[in-house]
């Protein structure tokens, strides 16, 4: 597996000439998750920020998706976010609450670890478009077996980019979001290359 800075190297390649745009495409899902969760909240009279993971779960996949396409030079529109709500995607988004949810009542670490294992379920069901939700969980947990400290490393590596988010009012979150979510990209196809 390539070090945390190679990776981040090959997703500002990617990234190259296309900042702007991904800015948007996370300025655009950023307001509509804060939108929901503030509308279902009142509806609610609590928190919506769960039922609003649920409602825009598609939409989270379709991001994650936008960047694993960037990476693969296929860069997305911004109507992208809005093309992937389906049943699958919703039933999956919904195992993986669940599944860490029960973990997470365990012991926080067991939660963060499964966590970590199902990271790779979006990008699993993107290359296979017929694998049912739980077979893409399970091929997710499979790849990610062995790995899980080097993607927790890689995100650790933006934690100074983190700060300087905060330093930013939370602008800089417009261009990090994209610059983490293609180094996980880059992750997953490292990993596939491994498999070969």
């Amino acid at each position: 597996m390539k070090t945390a800075s190679e990776l981040r190297a090959e997703a500002r390649e990617a990234l190259r000439g296309l900042w702007g745009s991904s800015a948007v495409m996370t300025f655009v899902y950023e307001v509509l998750v804060s939108a929901a969760s503030v509308a279902i909240g009142n509806v609610t009279h609590g928190s919506g920020s769960v039922l609003a993971a649920m409602a825009l779960a598609p939409m989270a996949y379709a991001l994650n998706i936008a960047f694993l396409r960037l990476y693969r030079k296929d860069p997305q529109e911004l109507g992208y976010l809005f093309q992937e709500f389906n049943s699958r995607v919703y039933v999956t988004t919904l195992l993986t609450m669940v599944y860490t949810l029960l973990w997470t009542l365990l012991l926080i670490i067991p939660g963060i670890i499964k966590a970590y294992s199902y990271s790779m379920t979006y990008y699993v069901m993107e290359d296979n478009p017929d694998l049912s939700g739980d077979k893409a969980i399970e091929e997710s947990m499979r790849l990610m077996k062995g790995h899980k400290w080097e993607l927790f490393c890689l995100h650790l590596s933006f934690i100074g980019w983190g700060l300087l988010c905060i330093l930013t009012l939370g602008i800089g979150i417009l261009w990090l979001i994209p610059y983490m979510n293609t180094a996980q990209a880059a992750f997953y196809e490292n990993l596939k290359v491994e498999e070969v």
